[in-house]
């Protein structure tokens, strides 16, 4: 019997031992990572997981003590989830804000600036090594790295910049695990606390997205194969409409600086070069203000929108603060104090891009392969080296050494990378974002700015991304400046590859901020900008060779001129305006050229609805599918024989557009190919029935399937590209050079229409919501009502106690 009983007791444990170990195995799996996958039994815990992200939508009240704040802090929360700050000092303004901000948006704040430092490999694991060397080899910390001082080096920078990344600390010290945002749990891993350095990433990755992108090497490459005439015919910004920001006539009031003499021999024999992240070249934006001359108010009316990447969470956050020297309402950008666009009780204002060449490639000449030294000035110069350690989730670090040069960094030493293939290879960079810079300062100044001198005064700070920051204010003055610190060029410097080991090339100096242009209360009785030419032919001063299309400049000016009694209602319908003026540029000569008696009855139906177009790209509009299908082919049949390989690009817009509307460039439309020379009736011809056709193989020939909003596809993509947490098929209209330049993933990131007066009345609205979690109700309700071409009207309060029936809850922060 004994001998039974140890048997039995030795058995149990044998059965014990493997189960034990079963469990403890398949629990470290369920608590692992494994690839794309995150743990599962973390990720499905009734505690800790997903299912805590579920929101009600319900805003409670709170009564907070959160050590670091001076004094009391009210925050005041409308029924769109907007905060209205109220603080005592404007340490606990922005620590506030810092503190709101991470509560909402944390997330994406940490993740936006993991990419611009070359960090998602921390992240994701190996995959994303080749985009973290390209952002350490472009700069991207060293750029931060500078702001960052020069923040820290003024006291109102500093003291706003400390207060906001203590109170982003402050919500991150409050979270345990259940609380962080989903995407932190599908991807394991935990947010880190916050510094100065982060906040100045995320203006240097907005810099990099508007400024960071130039076609150097490409057009020294077409400029070796096909000549200056080439170059001088079709890459000129001459523009097709000469409407430009700045009036034409406009004078300018000052003694300009003598102009650098271009040197002999500035282009340089550089090769090919490096992303996936590349700076759209749909980056935009619409502003205009109004006289009070044309307003029914009498008092001026200012509008923007930002065209930018429609993602989610959205790029912007709403928001108002108030302390004893400010009242600013409008849109931050998460991670950063302050709001960017805006107004306050006195003056609004927004920013269009200014596309100015601040951007430039100089070729290198090493002693040896060592890289230590570099010819400058007919001598050997010592480089400088960073190492870069790129930590690699699950495996060793990776370890990058970029060269820098006075020039600035060296981004491709000799391999070519797929992504970025405007970067040279074997070229130092000299781009303006990576020098320090005051623009925190001047969005300090701006938020509290009461007349039209204050604007100006805080716009000198204001260095990179050039903007041209639209303004008006209650005492009905309006303006508009082209604004950014330029370098003093000569005329197309920095339009090809240059050669760095002659000092000749160097940026040679500064233009004046005081002769940027400018213009206030012009004679037209308003101020606008679509990122068009800044000026005429008579401004003194080279600031680049190329603009967006002049078409939304055109049209926005065209309609402006013709409107009085201006409203906010009439100017949401410009901001929502369809017109498709490039269409009405070339769709006549398109449908000229094109020989009509040889087309099948469906094809002869297509042309007759092209005819009788009112030329608007509204959502159930076959003409603007066809008509954008179209013109894409015939200009690819136009270019594509001789500019259609990945070191080239093709002409401007605006080129293209005279070449088919006056039938000139005709040597460039003959395909070099082919035997025959091709003429214009001919590329008209065939890109016609390889626009229908394919149009039929995708939609049939059922033109209900052809209406544009479905073909165009509107999608509002999650930063990670979820599908779950993303908006597909928004049914709107538009598209890009038209002023509602909403793309399949691009366009007007913030609506907003400012009415001045004794009382402030704004309008305002972005494409998803307040917050960034996908379990909350606030996470995208925005988004259909800015597809129809609605806005918000904006709770703008004047104190913390002030009654107004949207405001639903308040949190009181004590010290």
């Amino acid at each position: 019997m004994l001998l039974l009983l140890v048997i039995f007791a030795a058995m149990k444990w044998l059965l014990f031992v493997p189960a034990t170990l079963i469990t403890i195995l398949l629990c470290w799996e369920l608590n692992t990572k494994q690839g794309d996958l995150p743990p599962i039994g973390t990720f499905f815990s009734p505690f800790t997981g997903f299912w805590q992200n579920n929101e009600t939508g319900k805003i409670s009240d709170e009564q907070l003590k959160i050590p670091g704040v001076k004094d009391k802090v009210i925050v005041r929360m409308d029924d769109n989830m907007v905060p209205h700050i109220f603080a005592q000092n404007n340490y606990d303004l922005y620590f506030a804000q810092g503190y709101i901000t991470a509560k909402y948006r944390l997330w994406q704040m940490e993740f936006q600036t993991a990419a611009a430092a070359g960090r998602i490999s921390e992240i994701v694991g190996n995959r994303a090594i080749d985009y973290d060397r390209q952002q350490r080899q472009w700069g991207m910390v060293y750029g931060a790295e500078n702001t960052e001082k020069a923040m820290e080096s003024d006291p109102q920078c500093k003291q706003a910049a400390d207060a906001y990344t203590a109170g982003v600390n402050a919500w991150i010290n409050s979270l345990s695990e259940k609380d962080f945002p989903i995407e932190y749990k599908l991807l394991d891993y935990k947010p880190e606390l916050w510094t100065n350095l982060k906040c100045a990433l995320l203006l240097k990755y907005l810099s990099y997205d508007l400024a960071g992108y130039s076609d150097d090497f490409y057009l020294t490459n077409i400029l070796k194969k096909y000549g200056e005439p080439a170059v001088d015919s079709l890459f000129v910004n001459r523009p097709f409409v000469m409407d430009p920001i700045i009036p034409q006539g406009t004078p300018w009031n000052f003694t300009p600086l003598a102009i650098p003499s271009p040197p002999q021999g500035t282009m340089t024999n550089a090769g090919k070069f490096p992303f996936d992240h590349q700076p759209n070249p749909n980056n935009g934006s619409n502003n205009w203000a109004v006289s009070g001359s044309k307003t029914a108010s009498g008092y001026p009316i200012l509008c923007g929108d930002p065209h930018l990447s429609l993602n989610l969470p959205s790029l912007w956050f709403q928001i108002q603060l108030v302390s004893p020297d400010c009242n600013v309402s409008g849109v931050s950008l998460p991670g950063t104090p302050t709001v960017i666009i805006g107004f306050n009780q006195h003056i609004a204002w927004s920013e269009t891009n200014v596309d100015a060449d601040v951007l430039d490639w100089y070729s290198v000449k090493f002693k040896d392969p060592s890289c230590n030294e570099y010819f400058y000035n007919n001598e050997w110069k010592p480089t400088t080296k960073r190492i870069e350690v790129i930590k690699v989730r699950g495996e060793k670090d990776v370890l990058d050494t970029v060269v820098y040069t006075h020039q600035g960094p060296v981004v491709a030493m000799s391999k070519r990378s797929e992504m970025r293939p405007y970067i040279p290879t074997g070229c130092a960079m000299r781009w303006l974002g990576h020098d320090g810079g005051f623009e925190l300062r001047a969005l300090l100044k701006l938020n509290r700015a009461g007349n039209y001198d204050d604007y100006v005064n805080a716009l000198s700070d204001f260095n990179c991304p050039a903007q041209n920051f639209a303004f008006a204010d209650d005492a009905n003055d309006i303006a508009i400046w082209v604004n950014g610190k330029f370098p003093l060029k000569w005329k197309d410097q920095g339009k090809f590859l240059m050669d760095g080991s002659n000092p000749a090339n160097d940026w040679q100096g500064w233009i004046p901020h005081n002769q940027d242009p400018h213009v206030k209360n012009p004679p037209r009785g308003f101020v606008a900008s679509s990122n068009q030419s800044p000026t005429d032919s008579t401004y003194p001063y080279y600031l680049n060779w190329r603009y967006e299309v002049f078409t939304r400049g055109h049209r926005v000016n065209e309609r402006l001129a013709n409107m009085n009694h201006i409203t906010a209602d009439s100017m949401r319908l410009l901001q929502f305006d369809v017109k498709n003026l490039v269409a009405e540029s070339v769709l006549p000569s398109m449908i000229a050229h094109l020989d009509t008696t040889t087309l099948n009855s469906f094809q002869k139906q297509l042309i007759q609805k092209m005819r009788d177009w009112n030329l608007e790209a509204t959502t159930t509009s076959i003409e603007q599918t066809l008509f954008q299908e179209w013109w894409t082919d015939l200009k690819y049949d136009i270019w594509n024989d001789e500019f259609g390989n990945d070191s080239m690009t093709f002409p401007e817009g605006e080129i293209s557009m005279r070449t088919v509307a006056y039938n000139v460039n005709q040597s460039w439309i003959d395909n070099k190919n082919t035997p025959q020379v091709e003429t214009l009736n001919d590329v008209c011809k065939e890109s016609f029935h390889d626009a229908v056709d394919s149009l039929t193989k995708r939609y049939g020939t059922d033109l209900k399937n052809w209406q544009w909003a479905k073909v165009k596809d509107t999608r509002i993509t999650h930063l990670l590209r979820i599908p779950a947490f993303s908006k597909k098929n928004v049914n709107t209209p538009g598209f890009n050079a038209i002023v509602n330049a909403t793309g399949a993933d691009h366009g007007p990131s913030w609506r907003m229409i400012v009415e001045l007066g004794k009382q402030v009345h704004a309008f305002g609205i972005y494409p998803g919501g307040q917050s960034g979690n996908p379990g909350s109700p606030f996470y995208d309700n925005m988004i259909d009502k800015w597809s129809r071409g609605e806005q918000n009207e904006l709770v703008i309060l004047s104190s913390a106690d002030e009654k107004n029936p949207h405001i639903v809850s308040s949190i009181t922060i004590n010290h």
